[in-house]
């Protein structure tokens, strides 16, 4: 539901390509709670257990002496950028590519898993419960199962599992699960410690898909684009009780893309890219203090069509912010003044990314430009002037067993995912290959490239820690016969 009075200078400001400010302060929403918080006593974390549908294959090899590893607590990594700061990991693989560790039979969604220290927490559904799994990350053993009823079915694709991936935080997990319920868990034990049900308490909606962006950790708030009626459209919750600390923006419903943080001139800013199922649809980005929820200014951002979402997270440089939407709308970049205000530094109507996510390295943007399920090519961008300053298709051709007989089929990385570890890029392709690439401005080379497994929807980005690749596969194989599974892969260099 959207307040009309803002129509008029949100739809020129899309169309021109300017922007309105809007400086409301924010904290003035009342919490329509209180959360279900729960008494927790002491009790001992359980031990690993097996479970049918855990296979493991064989232990990875020993790190490097050198090498360095970090946590993966949430999406998009550490600092929710597609970096891993990881250190001698493999870079070339057999054609059958990197060695298995793991894998477990799953059911539907598309999250991607956390991992802190050795434990692993992913959520997937089957039927009518959702589940959130914490395994062990070397061995696939589970610690834990938290369940609950989730009768969401998604309107536009038949895969109705979670898409919002889990996010932890020292002892605690935050899920914000499809269906709205908004959960607080005990790393080591699985218990809840507080809930919330964000469909009942702020009348927010199942939008085009469900719940999809991911909340971020920033200190001691978790901060979530939750697109109420009316506002909040972003809301801060005290991690620890998970009562409403702040709400900004009352325009704007819940987009796909996440909530990320940068520095803004030496200050901590929450970039939060909003706008769901509307008419006419509207949304655009939100740079907030993420003390106060006081918006620096609201930069509209969002196509013409209705049945359009905007999912691809900002990608933040140094005083400017890179988006980017398909539906038509192509990308911008918005420099951020020093006062707080801003202006488009330019636009770029080639590139336009729906729900996979750039990366920032070596001051260049990097992104793969591709249509699901066809061709699709690794591109980098100059942040200053928008403009493509090298473009590597990405294509090939697999030879595959069709029926009986020997078929020659094209195929590339379509919609693919980037992550960038140990000086390359690990790309994802949205059919189940793995790519790993030199890119730079001059080139971008093939290093290695495999067949994981052949199923679509392989939109899941990437999760490294410990030199341990984590894959999701998202749908049965097309040709061959696994089903959806989260697969561990060795990624331990020698």
């Amino acid at each position: 539901m959207i307040r009309t009075r803002y129509l008029t200078a949100g739809t020129l400001a899309l169309l021109t390509g300017s922007a309105c400010s809007q400086t409301d302060p924010a904290g003035s929403f009342k919490d329509p709670g209180p959360p279900t918080v729960h008494a927790l006593a002491k009790i001992d974390p359980p031990a690993p257990k097996t479970y049918p549908g855990l296979r493991f294959a064989k232990p990875p090899k020993k790190l490097h002496a050198e090498a360095v590893t970090e946590d993966w607590p949430g999406f998009l990594g550490p600092r929710r950028n597609c970096h891993s700061g990881e250190t001698h990991l493999l870079k070339n693989w057999p054609v059958s590519g990197p060695a298995v560790v793991w894998e477990m039979e799953r059911g539907e969604g598309y999250a991607c898993p956390a991992v802190v220290g050795d434990r692993l927490v992913y959520t997937h559904r089957r039927r009518d419960e959702a589940y959130i799994d914490c395994l062990q990350a070397s061995t696939g053993k589970r610690f834990w199962r938290f369940r609950f009823p989730c009768s969401y079915v998604g309107e536009y694709i038949r895969n109705s599992g979670p898409r919002s991936s889990p996010e932890i935080s020292g002892n605690r997990v935050f899920v914000h699960a499809v269906n709205g319920r908004l959960f607080c868990l005990e790393l080591t034990t699985g218990r809840v410690i507080w809930q919330r049900d964000m469909q009942k308490e702020f009348r927010t909606p199942d939008d085009f898909f469900g719940v999809v962006s991911t909340p971020l950790v920033f200190g001691d708030l978790l901060i979530q684009n939750i697109g109420a009626p009316d506002g909040p459209c972003v809301a801060a919750f005290d991690k620890a009780t998970g009562k409403l600390v702040w709400g900004a923006g009352d325009k704007w419903g819940p987009s796909c893309a996440s909530p990320i943080h940068g520095m803004v001139h030496g200050r901590q800013r929450v970039f939060v890219l909003a706008g769901g199922e509307s008419r006419p649809p509207t949304g655009g980005l939100m740079v907030l203090d993420p003390k106060s929820g006081a918006a620096d200014f609201e930069y509209p951002f969002r196509s013409r069509t209705y049945t359009s979402v905007t999912a691809s997270t900002p990608t933040v440089g140094d005083n400017w912010v890179f988006l980017s939407s398909s539906y038509g709308v192509g990308s911008h970049a918005v420099t951020l003044e020093k006062d707080g205000g801003h202006r488009q530094r330019w636009r770029n109507r080639k590139i336009s990314l729906q729900f996979s996510n750039a990366v920032l390295q070596g001051g260049h943007l990097y992104a793969i430009d591709g249509v699901p399920d066809r061709g699709g090519a690794i591109v980098c961008l100059d942040p200053a002037t928008g403009k493509s300053v090298h473009r590597t298709d990405l294509v090939w051709d697999e030879t595959l067993e069709i029926e009986g007989s020997k078929q020659t089929v094209a195929m590339g990385v379509g919609e693919g995912s980037l992550t960038y570890a140990d000086g390359a890029f690990l790309c994802l392709g949205d059919n189940g290959h793995l790519l790993c690439l030199d890119a730079t401005p001059k080139h971008t080379k093939v290093l290695a490239r495999t067949w994981l497994f052949r199923a679509r929807e392989c939109w899941t980005p990437l999760v490294i820690s410990r030199g341990l690749l984590y894959v999701c596969q998202n749908n049965r194989e097309r040709w061959g016969g696994s089903t959806a599974r989260l697969i561990c892969y060795d990624l331990r260099g020698d």
